[in-house]
């Protein structure tokens, strides 16, 4: 069969690898999808990840069809279009350094079990929406580090896939109004389609007078100056001046939540920041959330293809991997295997 696998720093191809096989506990399943993720960027940059360096077979987003059901497996019957967690695989991660990685034509899970590493979905479902989930997972996981309650205001800063996932997940836990800031009109534009409240270009407005519109002024505390009534943040964009937007205007005891890698380390003045007693979580990964969001994408397909911006075949995986490494060329590639 064929693999994506990074054999050296720079370099990813697709070769020519032995198939897996099924055993009595296990299942195989045909891969239909699978998204590329900003870390694969970083995984080909650095020659893959130990103990596979230098044959690190790639993705980590992915979507299959069950074709082989062991005997001793129940649960499961061919033709079943599952998701994944790919962190729960006993060969290791799943494109993240394990022994398989989704950007194969076949991956085999071994001692297979109903919501542990695959998920049923419906077949209407498309691949490429499918294989939203782990992104979206991610997003979900950011949004639980809010611990929001009813009616709570949320913002996310940046409006790419997980920015947008978070503020879909923000309003299925119920958040009243959420607000997506960037500085592309397109994506402000997609993150209206899929449902934010009100947008702000933060190249064109000021962002804490705007969001003190749209939210409200906080209630008396020990911060002197007026501030939004927000409860959460989100940073999906991992820019330092984001938490420094955020910092300066965040209210008492408000959240924020950091999914995004930062590359460069952030000053933060704490002493400054003392009299906001602001909670700030950082968020990685989905330790419970892998299949917590699959309900709301199966609820809200439309919404959450519009995240989607370049469906390639599989025959172009390797130009797939090369335009979503591009910076502004495209945001968020899922590659399909039909």
């Amino acid at each position: 069969m064929r693999s994506v696998v990074v054999t050296g720093p720079g370099t990813v191809e697709m070769l020519e690898v032995e198939a897996p096989t099924a055993g009595p506990k296990d299942v195989l399943v045909k891969m239909r999808a699978s998204g590329i993720c900003g870390s694969d960027a970083m995984y080909i940059s650095v020659g893959g990840i130990p103990p596979h360096q230098g044959a690190t077979r790639l993705g980590h987003e992915p979507a299959g069809e069950i074709c082989e059901v062991g005997e001793e497996v129940t649960g499961f019957a061919v033709g079943d279009h599952v998701v994944f967690d790919t962190m729960a695989f006993s060969d290791g991660l799943l494109g993240s350094g394990g022994a398989q990685g989704g950007l194969s034509e076949y991956v085999v899970v071994r001692d297979a079990q109903p919501g542990r590493q695959l998920r049923v979905i419906p077949s209407e479902i498309p691949w490429e929406v499918a294989a939203l989930n782990e992104p979206m997972a991610v997003a979900r996981h950011a949004v639980n580090r809010l611990e929001l309650t009813p009616g709570a205001k949320v913002v996310v800063f940046g409006a790419g896939p997980i920015g947008l996932g978070a503020a879909l997940s923000a309003k299925a836990v119920g958040a009243s109004h959420v607000v997506v800031i960037d500085i592309q009109p397109k994506r402000l534009e997609t993150a209206l389609r899929v449902g934010a409240d009100a947008v702000i270009n933060s190249a064109e407005e000021d962002v804490k007078e705007r969001l003190i519109e749209l939210h409200g002024t906080a209630g008396p505390s020990f911060v002197r100056d007026t501030r939004p009534d927000t409860d959460g943040y989100v940073d999906a964009a991992g820019a330092p001046a984001v938490i420094e937007s955020i910092l300066r205007m965040v209210k008492h005891r408000a959240v924020v939540s950091i999914p995004a890698v930062h590359k460069k380390p952030v000053p933060v003045d704490f002493g400054d920041l003392l009299t906001t007693e602001v909670d700030i979580r950082l968020a990685m990964g989905y330790p419970t959330e892998i299949f917590e969001v699959t309900d709301d994408i199966i609820a809200n397909v439309d919404k959450y293809r519009e995240i989607v911006s370049d469906v390639l075949p599989y025959d172009r995986a390797l130009e797939g991997i090369t335009l979503a490494g591009t910076p502004g060329a495209a945001d968020k590639v899922v590659i399909v295997m039909e």
